[in-house]
């Protein structure tokens, strides 16, 4: 299991806890195992550090001292979980990060406004899963033309040549989930080419992106 820091600190601290409100108690260790029926060797191990702490011995200590639970664990404070909506925009388009935690996969809203761009599909280390709002989401993705609507999913390697936008006929939202790991595309949506679309292609052009920094794709 993936340890967390803030969870380690306290546990780390518990020990010291432990001590300090027994001794404020007046009980020594031989009278808080009687209390408790947990053994003085347990006892001062858990005050050591040598020993995990856990429920099934935290909850009948804090009993025979007459203290809260939080007193002797004293949680890490729980901050505010909501996201504020800070908003950059490029190349016309609108991206909102949805997460603040360090580490991937990171996720994304965006807002992309209607466009006649010509696809310039790119490639970059990573992995993209995006998910349509609404309107309607064009994706380029190596030699598939695909129209997503709202609902429809797609997931792919950036490491293939891709590119995303509107059809031209109304903006669109997206969630995009983006992380560093390429691993193979998955398509799940309608294969279809926007009316005239065909007529205008031009021949794919691709550029290259640092690893690890997702691309949204701008014209």
């Amino acid at each position: 299991m993936q340890s967390h820091p803030a969870i380690d600190a306290t546990l780390s601290q518990i020990g010291c806890r432990l001590r300090r409100t027994r001794e404020k108690k007046d009980l020594s260790l031989a009278e808080l195992s009687r209390a408790t029926g947990i053994s003085k060797s347990t006892l001062s191990r858990l005050e050591s550090g040598h020993r995990k702490p856990s429920l099934e011995l935290l909850l009948p200590i804090a009993a025979a001292l007459a203290v809260p639970l939080e007193e002797i664990v004293a949680a890490p404070r729980i901050l505010d979980p909501r996201m504020p909506q800070e908003a950059t925009r490029a190349g016309g388009r609108v991206i909102v990060p949805l997460s603040r935690a360090q580490g991937e996969p990171k996720a994304y809203k965006l807002t992309i406004p209607p466009s006649e761009h010509q696809p310039f599909p790119r490639t970059h280390a990573g992995y993209e899963w995006l998910y349509v709002l609404s309107g309607r989401l064009r994706l380029v993705l190596g030699d598939h033309d695909l129209l997503l609507g709202p609902g429809e999913v797609a997931e792919f390697d950036t490491r293939h040549p891709h590119w995303f936008g509107s059809t031209g006929r109304g903006s669109v939202e997206v969630l995009s989930l983006f992380g560093g790991q390429g691993e193979r595309a998955h398509i799940r949506a309608r294969p279809a080419t926007p009316k005239g679309a065909s007529a205008t292609r031009q021949p794919a052009r691709t550029a290259s992106r640092r690893a690890g920094e997702p691309s949204f794709d701008l014209p």
